[in-house]
């Protein structure tokens, strides 16, 4: 059995030294060496073409090289094939600090005091306690639960909405459509860490984020089609809003004269919340093929009727 990598050749380098020292019997190659393509029945990568798929006629599993597979077009895919996202320590540690920081820095002030900074005016703003900030997150996966695991010791209460309902300690749950409103009346501060699907593409729009109360700030470190740009523009502008974290962008990177780029209350910063460690994405990799083998379940399958 073979796994066909399409993706960085750095990191590929690293990939194919833990696959022959801790995998080699499972045959690791690249377009660049000459391989059988009905001995493929693994591909690694990020947006592989229709060509590519086609031309693996014995491909079983794509596996994403990184958390999303929103990239993927579904549709296209033969419906036999099965779908995996990396699920990787790093990617989680990355995520939980930055959306550490992010959350710290709203909470104690840092657009304002740096607005303030920037006019030369000592400014002092009242503190809240943490137990009066109220901190929602949007997809209770994998990395949202992480997320709230890590904001748990500073005091702050927390909620969490997702599509399905779930039950997590010390968190309020909302669920579903029904579910919405509620969750986002709770939210003075919002983190989307929701996969994209049709679904939750624009999620983050006008309607949505008049609900949260009044001077509530958003981090989205989901994906930039989750937000309808010009509706946080808007809220901004008239206050509703007070600021937002912004990881993610659609298109990325943004283009020169985007209104985010000079935007006073918009934190900006270029898709870097959460890594894939080349090492432990390998390994993460190949406990997936042993699982797939022995007919177990694979960390990260996507439920292809959902888009996660």
């Amino acid at each position: 059995m073979s796994l066909l990598y399409t993706s960085d050749p750095v990191r590929g380098g690293v990939w194919r030294a833990i696959f022959a020292e801790e995998a080699p019997d499972i045959a690791f190659v690249d377009p660049s060496q000459p391989h059988d393509p009905a001995a493929i029945r693994y591909l690694a990568a990020w947006a592989p073409s229709a060509a590519l798929i086609a031309s693996l006629p014995n491909l079983d599993i794509l596996f994403s090289i990184g958390a999303g597979i929103d990239q993927f077009d579904m549709d296209a895919l033969p419906p036999h094939i099965r779908v995996v996202r990396m699920i990787e320590p790093g990617i989680v540690a990355g995520m939980v600090e930055y959306a550490t920081m992010a959350v710290l820095a709203l909470h104690r002030n840092l657009i304002d005091y740096g607005i303030a900074q920037r006019q030369g005016r000592w400014a002092p703003i009242k503190l809240v306690p943490a137990g009066e900030r109220r901190i929602g997150v949007m997809g209770l996966g994998n990395l949202g639960q992480a997320v709230l695991g890590a904001l748990r010791p500073f005091g702050f209460p927390l909620s969490g909405w997702s599509r399905s309902a779930h039950a997590i300690d010390r968190v309020d749950c909302y669920a579903g459509e029904n579910g919405l409103p509620g969750f986002l009346a709770g939210c003075d501060i919002l983190i989307c860490l929701l996969p994209l699907t049709n679904e939750t593409r624009g999620i983050l729009c006008r309607d949505t984020l008049s609900q949260l109360p009044r001077g509530a700030a958003i981090i989205n470190v989901g994906r930039g089609g989750h937000l309808v740009e010009q509706d946080l523009l808007s809220l901004l502008e008239d206050g509703h809003v007070s600021g937002a974290v912004l990881d993610v962008a659609e298109p990325e990177p943004l283009p020169a004269g985007h209104a985010f780029w000079a935007h006073p209350r918009i934190m900006l910063t270029p898709h870097v919340a959460s890594m894939t460690r080349p090492d432990g994405a390998a390994r993460a990799l190949i406990a997936n093929i042993r699982r797939f083998a022995d007919g177990q379940p694979m960390d990260g399958e996507v439920a292809r009727d959902r888009g996660y």
